[in-house]
């Protein structure tokens, strides 16, 4: 079972926690402007790295906040856990990647 380290409640089991997307997605601002081809691409289309990647989660079962995940997909290693707001730590140099 993985582990998650929640940033306000500490290490809990992950049947605690909801996979919330993709983290650090921003959305345009102009949205009036894009074709509905672009908007669609912007909603529905994620990245699905092998190797790190930063997701969002929420701890359901606990605190209900979310917060970011420097996940690695094959080994389920997770190298930093942060709050929301915080910019994506580099997590190749510190994990040595």
């Amino acid at each position: 079972m993985l582990v998650i380290p929640c940033p306000y409640c500490g290490p809990r089991d992950e049947h605690e926690f909801s996979y919330a997307r993709e983290g650090h997605i921003a959305r345009p601002t102009n949205a009036e402007q894009i074709s509905d081809a672009d908007w669609a691409q912007d909603l529905f289309m994620r990245k699905n790295p092998k190797g790190v990647h930063y997701e969002r989660w929420m701890h359901a079962k606990g605190c209900r906040r979310y917060f970011n995940v420097a996940r690695d997909t094959v080994t389920h290693e997770i190298y930093a856990v942060y709050e929301m707001g915080q910019p994506a730590p580099d997590v190749k140099k510190e994990s040595g990647r």
